[in-house]
């Protein structure tokens, strides 16, 4: 059997899309973000992390080249893993790819700014440093940029699954709307229980009685009905 799609369910699609179309890459965002605010604090103590003299200690440099970057790429993945809409969807999307650039030319631009300096790597050997510099930073900022894209990427398509998917949400709501006009017909068509109109009950082939002049009604009540004694 051949289905028959209506056009203005299709319509419903460019805009409504399942939750699960940014959902891998969003999650994977989430994680990258987490791992780039926190491990700035957490690595001194396994001795991986930069400026061993600053340890864990908070500074305005770490807030904005890890902290910012790390907490706009986790705002992205989660809007990525909870929309249901397209607009709202590739909003995330483009954070977490502003967020995985700044994760990138952040430390670049960081002295043209005036925001401060990270440091050097702890690390006795190249493989090491090289090892700090893609996971705090480098490495990092293009793993997130890769996800986002990604996204972007599958959110700017509109498949056959958007399609069927705003047809069965268009279908719910033909429902819901009938089935509110069914119940909204049935109370009007229901009778009312107020009190009821008194219905005349005179047989329909009894004669009416004729209405007696005022004169008679008044010369009636002065005769004396007992009757004369004999």
């Amino acid at each position: 059997m051949t289905q028959v799609t209506h056009p203005e369910r299709v319509s419903g699609g460019r805009m409504r899309i399942p939750r699960s179309r940014g959902a891998a890459s969003g999650l994977l965002v989430m994680l990258l973000g987490l791992w780039g605010a926190l491990i700035p604090f957490v690595g001194p103590a396994f001795d991986f992390a930069y400026n061993p003299a600053q340890g864990s200690a908070w500074s305005a440099a770490r807030g904005w080249l890890e902290v910012l970057p790390g907490a706009v790429a986790v705002i992205g993945g989660l809007v990525l893993v909870r929309s249901g809409n397209r607009a709202a969807a590739m909003l995330g999307g483009w954070l977490s790819v502003v967020a995985g650039a700044w994760f990138v030319v952040g430390r670049v631009v960081a002295t043209t700014l005036t925001i401060g300096q990270i440091g050097g790597p702890v690390a006795p050997t190249d493989t090491k440093a090289a090892w700090l510099e893609l996971t705090y930073f480098y490495g990092l900022g293009a793993l997130i940029v890769f996800f986002g894209a990604m996204a972007l990427g599958r959110l700017s398509v509109r498949s056959i699954r958007d399609v069927g998917y705003a047809q069965r949400v268009a279908e719910e709501r033909r429902d819901d709307r009938i089935e509110g006009a069914t119940v909204q017909t049935a109370a009007v068509s229901e009778p009312a229980t107020g009190p009821t109109r008194r219905l005349d009950t005179t047989a329909v082939g009894e004669p009416e009685r004729p209405k007696r002049p005022w004169h008679q009604r008044l010369g009636r009540r002065h005769e004396d009905p007992t009757p004369a004694a004999r």
